[in-house]
């Protein structure tokens, strides 16, 4: 028998990932967001178009027992989204309500595995002061204090789901990741995040010119190319382990570097300007242990091979709108 599966954020970034990797695998998908996906045609058996705010939306896109829901829909974006303050309403009534409507009509589907993509913006921000060396272990979340409302968001839709799983016998998997990137992800107009803003304005500069970088540039990252980020992903929710757990890289660079790396990559000589504008924490680097021990696995891809695919799809996006 087929097996099914349903994907909450299937117009999105990660999620139009997924759904290739579901349908290669032989899964019947169902893709459902407010959107179908902008840069590339969905591969899903059914795509239905809705508001997973809306509970009787939501119901109606639950309405089979699928063998694996993942639920990746969510309000948010890069920094410029995240950390102005100006969309922290909406971020929090927005996923919250989604993950509420949709863990609710899985229960009452009785829904075998349902995944909840969360994220280490629910870190405390009080371990990630020194660039040099945050804390980001599994069991460092508590005392809670995320830097952010989107951090706050995530970390209740974490124990929502715990409790589904402790009161309901549910299986609730989740899976804390850390800055996702890749080709076919969003690329321009405020809401994305570091690698493709980053390769959008090498990819827009010429060699010898400047380009904008927030802050200092010596805030640190881990970033996480998107299909490693499904190996993860797939990895655990086919599991016994429940979570939550990281699925990042431990291949720390600060965002100067990250500069460099892709300027090398593009052969051009660009130089830093840097400007005031939202950075987040000073450090944050996945902590793999816990991953390694309980799935036997951990991301290896180096960054730079990632972002040469990124790169490169980012750079003819920007070929083709300089044609539009």
């Amino acid at each position: 028998m087929t097996r099914s599966a349903l994907v909450c954020g299937a117009g999105g970034f990660i999620g139009g990932h997924l759904v290739r990797r579901l349908k290669g695998e032989g899964f019947w998908v169902r893709g459902v967001d407010l959107k179908f996906h902008e840069y590339s045609e969905t591969e899903a058996d059914d795509f239905m178009i809705g508001d997973l705010r809306d509970q009787w939306f939501c119901r109606s896109v639950v309405d089979r027992a699928f063998d694996e829901v993942y639920q990746l829909a969510a309000d948010m974006g890069g920094a410029g989204y995240i950390f102005t303050g100006e969309h922290d309403a909406d971020v929090m009534h927005n996923s919250a309500t989604i993950n509420l409507n949709v863990l609710d009509a899985c229960y009452k589907r009785r829904i075998g595995r349902i995944f909840y993509s969360s994220s280490a913006c629910m870190y405390p921000a009080y371990n990630q002061e020194d660039p040099s060396n945050p804390l980001c272990s599994e069991e460092s979340a508590y005392p809670a204090a995320p830097d952010s409302e989107y951090g706050w968001e995530k970390l209740f839709s974490e124990r929502l789901y715990l409790a589904y799983r402790r009161n309901y016998g549910m299986k609730t998997f989740i899976a804390r990741y850390h800055n996702i990137f890749g080709p076919f992800g969003t690329w321009t107009g405020g809401r994305e995040k570091a690698p493709a803003a980053i390769c959008r304005k090498v990819a827009e500069a010429k060699s010898g010119s400047e380009i904008e970088v927030w802050g200092d540039g010596n805030q640190t990252r881990s970033f996480l190319y998107v299909e490693e980020c499904l190996d993860g992903t797939t990895r655990l929710t086919r599991s016994g382990f429940s979570g939550p757990v990281n699925v990042g890289s431990e291949e720390m660079v600060t965002i100067n570097q990250l500069v460099d790396i892709v300027s090398d990559i593009a052969g051009k000589q660009i130089f830093k300007k840097h400007v005031a504008g939202p950075q987040g924490v000073r450090g944050r680097n996945s902590d793999n242990r816990l991953i390694q021990e309980k799935l036997q696995w951990a991301p290896n891809m180096p960054l730079r091979k990632g972002l040469e695919m990124t790169y490169a799809w980012v750079e003819s996006q920007v070929r083709g709108n300089s044609r539009a």
